[in-house]
C-alpha cells in the first residue's frame, strides 16, 4: 500500500490536520458533508493551507441538489477556483452536467480554463449520467481533466468494484481513477485487491476523524 495515495474527505480545520497526522497524503476540503460536500468558506480554506503541509484539493460546488449550472452559479464557481489559485490550493473538484444527463462539457471547458495550473477532478456527477464509458471518453478531450472522482456508478465503491477495475485499465494512460464511495481505513486494502486503482478518497480512510 505504500505507492497508494489516501485523499481524506474533511470539512474541518482539526480534521485536516488529524487526516496529515494519520498518514492522508492529501486532504479534499469540503463544507456540508451531509449534503454530499459544498464548497468551504473562504477563510477555512485559508486556515487549512496554512496549517498543512499535504496538498489541499477543495470542492467547488455552490448548493446541494444536482449538478445542472448556469449563469450565476457557474460565475460563483469561477469566482471560488479564483480565489483557490490566490490561495495557492493544489487542485479543484468540480463537476457539470446538462438536462439529459451528459456532461456539460461548455462548462467543464470553461472552469477548467480558470482553474488552469491546478490539478482538476471531475468528481462524482460522473456517477449520475448515463453511460459512463462515453462520457469519459467524451471528458478526454479536456486535456486539464486529470482526475476522475467516481464509485463506478454504485453506491460504493465495493459494490463498482467490477466498473472501477475497468476504468483504471482503459484510463491509465489519460486519466487518474480515484474510487471512491465508503473506502475506510479498514476496508481500503480488500478495496485495491479488487479495483487495483493507485487513489483512493474517504471520510474515514485514515480513521475516524471525528472528536469523541
Amino acid at each position: 500500500m505504500r505507492n497508494i495515495v489516501k485523499e481524506a474527505c474533511v470539512e474541518r480545520l482539526d480534521e485536516a490536520i488529524l487526516a496529515e497526522k494519520n498518514g492522508a497524503n492529501r486532504i479534499e476540503l469540503c463544507s456540508r458533508l451531509d449534503l454530499d460536500g459544498l464548497t468551504p468558506h473562504r477563510d477555512m480554506i485559508k486556515d487549512v493551507i496554512n496549517s498543512v503541509k499535504i496538498p489541499v484539493k477543495v470542492m467547488i460546488r455552490p448548493r446541494a441538489g444536482n449538478f445542472i449550472y448556469h449563469g450565476q452559479e457557474l460565475d460563483i464557481m469561477r469566482d471560488d477556483i479564483l480565489y483557490c489559485k490566490c490561495v495557492n490550493v493544489s487542485g479543484v473538484a468540480f463537476g457539470v452536467l446538462k438536462e439529459d444527463k451528459t456532461v456539460d462539457l461548455i462548462a467543464t471547458r470553461l472552469l477548467s480554463d480558470v482553474a488552469a495550473g491546478l490539478e482538476i477532478t471531475f468528481h462524482k456527477a460522473i456517477d449520475e449520467v448515463g453511460s459512463i464509458f462515453t462520457e469519459l471518453d467524451r471528458l478526454r478531450s479536456i486535456q486539464a481533466v486529470s482526475n476522475i472522482l467516481t464509485s463506478g456508478a454504485a453506491d460504493s465503491a465495493m459494490e463498482g468494484s467490477d466498473t472501477l477495475k475497468e476504468m483504471v485499465t482503459r484510463y491509465k494512460s489519460q486519466l487518474t481513477i480515484i474510487a471512491a464511495g465508503k473506502i475506510t481505513e479498514q476496508n481500503i486494502m480488500q478495496a485495491h485487491e479488487l479495483i487495483g486503482a493507485k487513489e483512493y478518497h474517504g471520510r474515514k480512510i485514515v480513521g475516524d476523524l471525528r472528536p469523541n
